[in-house]
C-alpha cells in the first residue's frame, strides 16, 4: 500500500471503529427487507390496505435495487464517505416517516425513500471495505457483512413479531433511528477522509434507464405471480426491460461502464452471485413458514431450529474470508460453497414431516456452510479485478445481481411452492375457510383433512427445492471457467475538491 493511500486510511483503531460503524448499517439496510414480513398482517388491518399490503415489501426492493448502479457510481466520482453518509441520513429520516405513517400510499412512498438510503448504504459499505482495507484484507472483512446478512434474515422476521405483538409495527421501523445515530456519529469520524476519482460525465439518462430496468426486473420477480406470467402487465414489462438493454449500452457515459460489463471475471461472478443468491433467499423467507406450518412450531422457535444454518453460514463467511486473502484459493473455495450449497438444496427435498429435529440441524447446518461461502468471495473476487477508482461500479454491479438474485429466488420458489400446494389440495378448496393461495389457514380445516393439507405443503417445499437445486449446478459450470485477478496493490485515488464545481451534466 502507497503513502498516499495510507495517509487516507484510518489506523488499526480505525479500521475496527469505522467496520463496526458500516456493520451496524448493513444490519439495519438487510432487517429492513426482512423486519416487515411478519408485521404485515397488522399494517393491512390497521392502515385498511390488504389488497396493496405486498408493495410495504416491493417498494424497498424495488427503490433499493434500481439506485444501486447509480450510488456505486457517485461514489466513485463525488467520495464514497458523503454519499455513504447522505444515504444513511435519507434511511433514518424514511425510517421515521415509515413509523408515522397514516394510510398506507404514506408507508408505500416512504419504503421507497428508505429503498433508495438502504441501497446506498449497502453497496457503498462494500466499496468502502475497498478503501480502507488492502485487496489481501477484503475477503476477511467482507465475509462479516455476509455474516450480518444472514442473521438479519433470520433475526429480523422475529423482531418484527415481537415488535408488532408487544408495542406496535411502528416499531419496526422506528428501532432505526438510535442505532442509525449511533451509526452515523461513528462514520462521520472513523470513516476515511472523502477522495474522488477522475472527472466525469453524470450520465442522467442512463442512470434514469438503468433504473427503469431494474425496477422492471423486480416487479416482473416480485408480482408475476400475482398478476399472471402471461398476464398483458407481465409481458409488456418484459418487452419494455430487454428493450432498455441496448439503450443503456449506447449511453455516452454509463453508469455501468462497459468495459467491466466485458469482463469475464466481473461477468461470470456476478451470474455467480445471482444464482446463489436465488438459492439462498428460497431457504431463509421459506423454510421458517415450513417450520412453522409442517412441524407446528411458532414463530420464535422456528428461529431456534433454523440456528444450525445461521451458525454454518457464520464460520462458514469467516474462514471463507479468510482464505480468501489467497488468490489462487478464490475459484476453490466457491467451487467448496457451490457444491455444499447444491447438496444442501437436495436434501432439503428430502424433508417431511417425520424428519426429526437432528437430521433437521444437520440439512440445514450444510446448507449454511454452502450459503456463507459464497456471497462475500464474489465480492472480493470482482474488486480485485478492477482499478480502485471503480470499486463503487464494481461493487454495484454484485449487488444489483444478488438483489435481482434474491427478488428471482423468492419469486421462483414462491410459484413453485404455490402451485404444487394448490395442484394437491385442489379438492379441499370447498372446505370452510381454506384458501390454497394461503397455507396459513391449514389450521381452518377438520382434523381428517389437515393431514392432507400438511403433507401436500410439505411435498411442495421439498419438490420446490429440487427445483431450484440446478441453478446452482449453473453456478459451479460458471466457477469452473472463472480465472481471479491477482491484485496486490492499489493505486491511489485524487484528494477530493468540490464536486459541484466540477460535475459536468451529460449532453
Amino acid at each position: 500500500m502507497s503513502k498516499a493511500q495510507q495517509s487516507a486510511s484510518p489506523e488499526a483503531g480505525g479500521v475496527a471503529a469505522a467496520m463496526s460503524a458500516l456493520i451496524l448499517a448493513v444490519l439495519l439496510a438487510a432487517l429492513d427487507q426482512t423486519i416487515v414480513s411478519t408485521a404485515l398482517p397488522r399494517i393491512a388491518e390497521d392502515l385498511n390496505g390488504f389488497d396493496d399490503i405486498a408493495w410495504v415489501s416491493a417498494a424497498y426492493l424495488l427503490a433499493s435495487t434500481a439506485v444501486t448502479p447509480l450510488w456505486g457510481k457517485l461514489g466513485d466520482m463525488f467520495g464514497r464517505k458523503r454519499l455513504y453518509l447522505a444515504s444513511t441520513s435519507i434511511f433514518l429520516i424514511a425510517s421515521v416517516a415509515c413509523g408515522l405513517a397514516r394510510n398506507l400510499p404514506e408507508l408505500i412512498g416512504a419504503r421507497v425513500l428508505q429503498g433508495v438510503g438502504g441501497g446506498g448504504m449497502i453497496v457503498l459499505t462494500f466499496a468502502l471495505v475497498g478503501d480502507i482495507v488492502a485487496p489481501s484484507e477484503r475477503g476477511r472483512y467482507q465475509g462479516m457483512f455476509g455474516s450480518v446478512y444472514g442473521v438479519a434474515s433470520i433475526v429480523g422476521p422475529l423482531l418484527g413479531g415481537v415488535f408488532t405483538d408487544q408495542l406496535s409495527w411502528r416499531w419496526a421501523f422506528l428501532v432505526n433511528l438510535p442505532v442509525g445515530i449511533i451509526a452515523l456519529a461513528i462514520a462521520a469520524r472513523a470513516l476515511p477522509a472523502a477522495t474522488r476519482g477522475a472527472k466525469a460525465r453524470i450520465d442522467y439518462l442512463g442512470a434514469t434507464i438503468l433504473a427503469a430496468i431494474a425496477t422492471g426486473l423486480v416487479l416482473i420477480t416480485s408480482f408475476g405471480e400475482r398478476w399472471g406470467w402471461g398476464s398483458p402487465a407481465i409481458v409488456g414489462l418484459i418487452i419494455a426491460t430487454v428493450a432498455l438493454v441496448p439503450v443503456e449500452r449506447r449511453a455516452a457515459a454509463p453508469v455501468l461502464p462497459p468495459a467491466m460489463l466485458a469482463s469475464r471475471t466481473v461477468v461470470f461472478s456476478s451470474l455467480i452471485g445471482f444464482f446463489a443468491n436465488a438459492a439462498m433467499f428460497s431457504v431463509l423467507v421459506y423454510l421458517p413458514t415450513y417450520l412453522q406450518i409442517v412441524h407446528g412450531v411458532s414463530a420464535t422457535f422456528s428461529g431456534i431450529h433454523m440456528l444450525p444454518l445461521v451458525a454454518g453460514l457464520v464460520v462458514s463467511q469467516s474462514l471463507a474470508g479468510r482464505w480468501a486473502a489467497h488468490v489462487d484459493r478464490l475459484r476453490a473455495i466457491l467451487l467448496v460453497g457451490l457444491l455444499a450449497n447444491l447438496a444442501g438444496l437436495l436434501l432439503l427435498g428430502t424433508i417431511g414431516a417425520a424428519t426429526n429435529t437432528l437430521v433437521l440441524s444437520v440439512y440445514f447446518l450444510i446448507t449454511g456452510v454452502g450459503i456463507g461461502m459464497v456471497p462475500m468471495v464474489v465480492l472480493t473476487t470482482v474488486q480485485n479485478s478492477v482499478p480502485t477508482a471503480d470499486l463503487g461500479a464494481a461493487s454495484a454491479v454484485v449487488t444489483f445481481a444478488r438483489s435481482i438474485g434474491a427478488a428471482f429466488g423468492v419469486a421462483v420458489f414462491g410459484t413453485l411452492l404455490n402451485t404444487g400446494f394448490a395442484d394437491r389440495t385442489h379438492g379441499l378448496a370447498t372446505a370452510g375457510g381454506f384458501d390454497a393461495a394461503r397455507p396459513d389457514t391449514i389450521g381452518r380445516l377438520p382434523v381428517d383433512l389437515r393431514d392432507t393439507a400438511l403433507d401436500a405443503f410439505d411435498h411442495a417445499t421439498a419438490t420446490g427445492y429440487l427445483w431450484i437445486a440446478p441453478t446452482l449446478a449453473v453456478g459451479i459450470l460458471l466457477a469452473l471457467f472463472l480465472k481471479p485477478a491477482r491484485k496486490t496493490t492499489e493505486t491511489p485515488r485524487t484528494p477530493e475538491p468540490d464536486p459541484a464545481k466540477d460535475a459536468v451534466p451529460a449532453a
